[in-house]
């Protein structure tokens, strides 16, 4: 198998875009990454999405995009994992370049949410939990989240305002990502007066829904060996799954399938937590940033909030998380997220994130979720 390198990336900011189809989103972050790499054209195209069926009544992406870009005739499919569907992608599209099926591809996740009712966003984002005994009996995501951390309170006996840092953190570093949805920051005091929406959850919680694509360009890194400079290799890869509904886990205060993606994207990778500079995790809900430290070896178990709490989640933290502003703040298009995750870490990298720069970072791990961690992707990107 060959080592494969990111060469380019691409992004749309996020935001209400109703002036642009979802074509012209996703097209936007192709044309923009493939800039970036300096190709014209690639040997494959995936897709990563989860409701454009449901919300924008378009299916067959891979062939929209691959029109849409002037690439028409290249293969191009589409990939559902829910809110991991971007991460899926650059997983099947990393394999088709190392198998040496392909010289190179490229990897959007596209996400087109807020020009649809509410209760009809909200309905389709339920299709990732399980349809006969969770969205049956009326529970959306915001509630099972509610559940797992009502439940985490409890075992642990942390306070709901513990997890004020993770949001403040989000915030702070959305300030200077110019592409971030919410940018501006918020206090303790903001997250104490925030309004309840499922409890314990209220919304600085909560990652805001939004419109937007990110995309990246992946090669065989043998191919740019011979050119010198910095190479960002794809070190590790690794997803796992686990029961859709929550009630059906072993335990609903472990997130089984991130532990085995990170622990798989770690061997393959030949490190462990203590070499991660940077993390971005999938914060749609500040539960799930807890829950993630914890699965993927940054905490002990019940300890995530702790390392908010003792700043070691900053920039300049042990374990800087949400660098660019995470779900909470730069934004949660579901099926874009995954890629957005990579292309932040890739910017971490090449030295790129402006104020927010993590020093000498060397080693990033992306990991994104799919449901409440029914399906969880893990990637370790190293600068060679």
């Amino acid at each position: 198998m060959r080592e494969v390198a990111i060469i380019g990336i691409g992004q749309t900011v996020v935001d209400e875009h109703w002036d642009k189809s979802l074509r012209e989103l996703g097209g936007e972050a192709v044309l923009a990454a493939l800039k970036d790499a300096n190709r014209e054209i690639v040997d494959g195209i995936f897709v990563g999405n989860m409701m454009s069926g449901i919300l924008s009544h378009q299916e067959s992406l891979g062939a929209l995009i691959a029109d849409w870009v002037g690439m028409r005739g290249v293969e191009a499919f589409k990939v559902e994992g829910a809110c991991g569907s971007g991460a899926a992608a650059l997983r099947l599209g990393m394999m088709a370049v190392s198998s040496g099926e392909m010289d190179s591809a490229v990897v959007l996740g596209v996400e087109k949410m807020t020009e649809s009712l509410p209760i009809e966003t909200t309905a389709a984002l339920a299709t990732a939990a399980d349809a006969d005994f969770e969205s049956a009996q009326g529970l959306s995501f915001v509630a099972i989240n509610a559940l797992v951390m009502r439940r985490y309170l409890h075992e642990y006996g942390w306070k709901h305002t513990d997890f004020a840092p993770f949001s403040i953190n989000a915030h702070a570093n959305a300030v200077h990502n110019p592409f971030a949805r919410l940018r501006e920051t918020v206090n303790e005091k903001d997250y104490h007066n925030a309004r309840m929406i499922a409890d314990p959850i209220n919304l600085l919680d909560a990652s805001p829904t939004g419109d937007g694509a990110a995309a990246v360009v992946i090669v065989p890194a043998e191919m740019l060996r011979f050119n010198g400079g910095r190479i960002i290799t794809i070190a590790g890869s690794g997803a796992a799954t686990d029961s859709l509904a929550v009630h059906d886990r072993h335990d609903p205060l472990w997130l089984s399938a991130a532990e085995l993606s990170a622990k798989k994207a770690y061997k393959q990778a030949g490190v462990g937590p203590e070499d991660i500079d940077v993390f971005e995790l999938h914060d749609a809900f500040s539960i799930m940033s807890a829950l993630s430290l914890e699965a993927c070896g940054f905490a002990e178990r019940g300890q995530g909030p702790r390392l908010g709490l003792d700043g070691d989640i900053l920039p300049k933290g042990r374990i800087p998380i949400c660098t660019r502003g995470g779900l909470k703040a730069r934004g949660h298009p579901v099926g874009a997220t995954g890629i957005y995750q990579i292309v932040e870490v890739v910017q971490q990298l090449r030295g790129e994130a402006g104020p927010t720069q993590v020093d000498g970072a060397k080693i990033g791990m992306a990991q994104n979720i799919g449901g409440s961690g029914a399906l969880i992707v893990a990637h370790i990107l190293k600068v060679n």
